[in-house]
């Protein structure tokens, strides 16, 4: 059955990261560690979490909902990423593409908003703690997971939107393990110049707006951090710190570079390569940057495993 927008093309074929069949193997194995890392690691932060009433905190709150996002959207493509590399040829329907865009859509785009959240409550917390409960109060916390999963259903609404305008004709093939935006446009045989015009400007904002806020965010924590007195104090806060600004750098760096580069600049190759790290090693990265190192999440873990509630 034909798709109802007029295209010709009710399924498309997933070519993956890479043709080499002698990579299939070790590949499949290596991404298939990461993905149980990747669940193992936030399924067992939410739950953490959720199970110790010392953690329900502002900074915590915000965590919670990171590793819900990292969790579901590792998820939404993940394992039939994985079954491409076992298969020969990695079928997805027409409709079936459309959703997986949607959720991929929505879940980058609320982890972009949900880091934004968390750089502004360190900001506040370690800038302005006297203001700190006023600044953070449950209302104000409320307000930003809302606005961030507000903020991911516009723009994953807008990405497959306007994808649904556009006509596949006979190509089908997907230069890519997901259902991308780009490696889309590639197979449409209709303009695509209003898409590529609403990537540009519904990325630009989803990419430059967080990174700025979060980037200005850390910049006041540091000229913090180099007022304090203490010098054990100041290295193990600017350790911390150093740290999230890695894992946020990683994450927006890969983005800026799939999104916004002139579409001349690199090839499809260079664009999944990047994409591996913002679509698999952060989210398999954020449980061990803002847990292990966390001591309040130490001690919780600690006295979770001596209840032996897990």
């Amino acid at each position: 059955m034909a798709p109802e927008n007029g295209s010709l093309v009710s399924e498309f074929v997933l070519m993956g990261l890479t043709e080499e069949s002698d990579l299939q193997l070790p590949l499949f194995f290596l991404f298939l560690v990461m993905y149980m890392v990747t669940v193992l690691g936030n399924l067992g932060l939410i739950t953490l979490i959720g199970l110790n009433s010392h953690l329900h905190m502002p900074m915590y709150f915000f965590l919670f909902n990171l590793a819900f996002i990292d969790l579901c959207y590792s998820s939404v493509f993940t394992p039939k990423m994985l079954m491409n590399f076992l298969s020969e040829k990695n079928v997805i329907s027409y409709r079936g593409c459309m959703a997986q865009l949607y959720f991929f859509s929505f879940f980058v785009i609320s982890e972009c908003y949900m880091l934004t959240s968390m750089a502004y409550d360190r900001y506040a917390a370690i800038c302005n703690p006297l203001l700190y409960n006023t600044a953070m109060s449950p209302r104000v916390c409320l307000s930003l997971m809302l606005g961030s999963y507000l903020m991911a259903f516009s723009g994953a609404m807008a990405h497959t939107g306007c994808m649904l305008t556009l006509t596949f004709c006979d190509a089908n093939a997907i230069n890519h393990y997901l259902c991308d935006i780009f490696p889309l446009l590639e197979l449409s045989c209709t303009s695509t110049y209003i898409n590529e015009l609403e990537v540009f400007i519904v990325v630009g904002i989803n990419i430059i707006v967080p990174s700025v806020t979060i980037f200005i965010s850390y910049g006041f924590i540091l000229c913090n951090i180099f007022q304090l007195s203490s010098t054990g104090g100041r290295s193990k806060a600017f350790s911390t710190c150093s740290s999230h600004i890695v894992a946020v750098s990683l994450f927006f760096g890969s983005g800026a570079f799939m999104y916004l580069k002139p579409s001349s600049a690199g090839s499809m190759d260079e664009g999944k390569i990047s994409s591996v790290f913002y679509t698999i090693v952060v989210p398999m990265m954020n449980p061990l940057i803002y847990s292990l190192r966390n001591k309040d999440v130490k001690i919780a873990l600690i006295k979770t495993l001596r209840k032996g509630k897990f």
